[in-house]
């Protein structure tokens, strides 16, 4: 069983997490991408993870998480979470403000608080920005979602989760009443343009593939 980890490995493991790894390898430039750290830095880094159990690791196949490493990376973002919930609906803070806050506080809370706050929560089971909160036992259940972006006219879609990392993004999407729960028609996409137009609460909204980009949904039978 590896050692208590450090902030630093639970971030990676965490990065690895989220891009896939805990079912398949994952690239060392795409992790360097995700920390927005140097390549040399990541490959060593790797390897450290490998010895002491958390990761398997390849240097051209890439990285995966093992059993000891998905759990801690599922234990982190479900205080992860948690912490961003209670910081929205317990103190009131904009879901545009927790995401920074949650880093910090993630890696200092006890298993007592963890468990405290999601009794308090009513053991939840997503975050402000839709993103699955892992159960007690790192459990998450999958789900099929396609990206707005790669919608197309007459595709109905039921938006579940949003990509959290960029505020303006967020305020702006909370303006548009693209957010978690939101039923979103695609009346038109101008391809020349990348321009779509689309039709929430009532609402009509235009914007390109890069306004969009983090809104991820369930595509909605037509009818």
């Amino acid at each position: 069983m590896p050692k208590e980890p450090t902030s630093a490995v639970q971030d990676y493991l965490k990065a690895i997490h989220s891009l896939g790894g805990a079912d398949h390898r994952v690239s060392p430039a795409d992790i360097a991408t995700r920390l927005a750290v140097r390549a040399p830095s990541v490959t060593g880094m790797l390897k450290r993870l490998a010895e002491a159990g958390w990761i398997a690791y390849e240097a051209r196949a890439g990285a995966q998480l093992t059993p000891a490493g998905l759990a801690e990376a599922r234990r982190v973002i479900r205080r992860h979470r948690l912490v961003e919930l209670f910081l929205t609906q317990v103190l009131g803070l904009d879901w545009s403000e927790v995401d920074a806050e949650a880093e910090a506080l993630e890696h200092a809370i006890s298993p007592r608080l963890e468990q405290a706050i999601a009794a308090h929560l009513g053991e939840p089971l997503e975050d402000p920005h839709g993103h699955q909160i892992p159960t007690s036992d790192g459990q998450i259940t999958p789900r099929d979602l396609r990206r707005l972006s790669d919608c197309r006219e007459g595709d109905r879609v039921l938006i579940r989760e949003v990509q959290d990392d960029d505020p303006a993004r967020l305020r702006r999407w909370s303006e548009q009443g693209l957010t978690p729960g939101a039923d979103v028609l695609i009346r038109h996409y101008q391809a020349l343009d990348d321009i779509f137009e689309l039709e929430v609460a009532g609402k009509t909204i235009r914007l390109g593939s890069e306004g969009l980009y983090g809104i991820r949904g369930e595509l909605k039978a037509a009818g």
